[in-house]
């Protein structure tokens, strides 16, 4: 993980927490009913969710009350547009973008003295069923400022209002009171210190409850689409007339997502975003043994390539040599009628989410893809699945990691 702590892509967007803003913190641990850190300095995402604090407590999930119900912590204005790097939802860096855009000010405002918490509120106390993560439809979002600092607002305003009844102004006690609340708060008469509540409408949606699931909400044929990454979770849900279910090594659901028009064939499309040419390098390392250069090299130098190329066995190679025509006829208006079929190769390599569906929904099905997939395109499984890239990263060569890490600093724009 150190050379992507280098090339900040790992923790470098994250807003670092020392001094007073680790009491807050804590605070806020305390009022959700989580131990409190040891700690004297950490890091945070967007979320508040910190990676330290989740090793120190060996809980990823140490944010949740129960499934059901994540909450999150704003320490810092610095957490605005930050990434989330261990959503519980897919949603989760949305709700808490969306809640800096339309309150911002009043988070600058606050955080200048106090944490807020924020209880993530969907009212359902906890899933029984997988079926009951169909109900997840409106986020209710409510705010707790842990220094309670909006009544001390108002427990000041009132000792202003009485202090200008009558001849109040000669009343001592009063003065001891007024001066004893501002120095201990400071003047809060101006302040903005109340944040309303907010509702966030969900679509299709990925979550870590229940071991993992895609929640893909009813398309044209009117059926909901579950797909499962725990099999017994999977085996709970029956298909119906208005749900269908998957488990995430039956592979079905493509076809289940193709006729829901989600997922389509499309080579030109593929290749126009350098997806089938990553792909199609990934294959072919996958038959690489015993190499004696970096992966770097045999994907990069021509010459290098051709080594290994002819050192593979007469059916890979032809396999590769399908794949490339594919990829130079990707414009034709045949192309799908490939040689030798639709083979799992072929189809990681053209497999891709319709352009058609909302943009929030291609990136839920890319996620599927590039963690379903064999041959996992590197950039992609970054963008759209941080936690199983960094997972992974960790296996890989170092030499391929190196060639990962430059690929995705030339592709820096969804990074």
């Amino acid at each position: 993980m150190e050379k992507l702590k280098r090339s900040e892509l790992f923790g470098a967007a994250l807003v670092p927490v020392t001094g007073a803003l680790v009491e807050r913190y804590n605070k806020c641990l305390s009022f959700i009913g989580t131990a409190p850190t040891q700690l004297k300095s950490f890091h945070i995402d967007v979320t508040g969710w910190s990676p330290e604090i989740a090793d120190e407590k060996d809980d990823f999930l140490y944010l949740n009350s129960g499934e059901a119900n994540p909450n999150a912590i704003i320490l810092s204005p610095k957490q605005n547009e930050k990434p989330a790097y261990s959503p519980f939802h897919s949603f989760d860096k949305d709700i808490m973008h969306h809640i800096f855009k339309k309150q911002n000010h009043i988070i600058k405002d606050i955080t200048r003295d106090a944490a807020i918490c924020v209880d993530l509120n969907q009212y359902i106390d906890a899933f029984y069923e997988p079926e009951d993560l169909l109900k997840y439809n409106q986020i209710s979002v409510d705010f707790t400022v842990v220094e309670d600092l909006y009544n001390i607002q108002q427990q000041q305003l009132k000792l202003i209002e009485e202090f200008h009844e009558e001849d109040n102004f000669l009343e001592e006690n009063l003065h001891l009171k007024i001066l004893a609340s501002a120095r201990k708060h400071g003047d809060l008469r101006s302040r903005t210190l109340k944040m309303d509540r907010m509702n966030f409408l969900t679509t299709s949606f990925y979550t870590k409850a229940f071991g993992g699931v895609y929640v893909i909400r009813k398309q044209e044929s009117g059926k909901n689409i579950l797909i499962f990454e725990n099999k017994e979770e999977a085996d709970k849900v029956k298909t119906s007339n208005k749900t269908k279910s998957f488990h995430i090594s039956d592979g079905r659901f493509f076809s289940a997502l193709a006729a829901e028009k989600m997922l389509i064939l499309d080579p030109e499309k593929s290749d126009e975003i350098g997806y089938f040419e990553r792909v199609k390098k990934i294959i072919f390392l996958s038959h690489i043994k015993d190499a004696t250069h970096s992966l770097s090299d045999i994907i990069e130098n021509s010459n290098v390539y051709k080594r290994y190329l002819n050192r593979l066995s007469p059916d890979t190679r032809k396999q590769l040599m399908i794949i490339n025509r594919m990829q130079l006829k990707a414009k034709d208006a045949n192309a799908l009628a490939v040689e030798g079929g639709l083979t799992p190769e072929i189809l990681a390599c053209i497999q891709i989410p319709s352009p058609d569906i909302p943009v929030k929904l291609q990136e839920l099905i890319w996620k599927l893809i590039v963690k379903t997939s064999a041959y996992k395109d590197p950039l992609f499984l970054y963008w759209y699945d941080k936690e199983t890239f960094y997972k992974e990263y960790n296996s890989w060569d170092g030499s391929y990691q190196d060639w990962v890490i430059k690929l995705i600093k030339q592709n820096t724009w969804n990074s």
